[in-house]
């Protein structure tokens, strides 16, 4: 998968959770949440879609550390490397 098919997913999901939004204007450095102003609710199940779709384990602990697409996609390019 690309960074940019990751990216593509990304917004998609978000657009599912969050219809209101605009995933697609986000900056690479925005912050996800802050930015798109959606509740932590709305951010878990994300989170949660993400995990399911990718078939990820994204530790609570790791939340974190998936604020922004950049590192959202960072992250998912690692833990998708590491399971090949």
């Amino acid at each position: 998968m690309t960074e940019q098919e990751i990216r593509q997913l990304i917004f998609q999901l978000l657009k599912k959770i969050a219809p209101d939004t605009e995933p697609e204007k986000l900056q690479p450095d925005d912050d996800i949440r802050h930015t798109l102003e959606i509740d932590s609710f709305d951010y878990l199940q994300f989170i949660v879609a993400i995990d399911e779709q990718l078939e990820l384990d994204i530790p609570e602990e790791d939340y974190g550390k998936i604020d922004t697409v950049k590192n959202m996609t960072n992250y998912i390019i690692s833990k998708k490397t590491k399971k090949v």
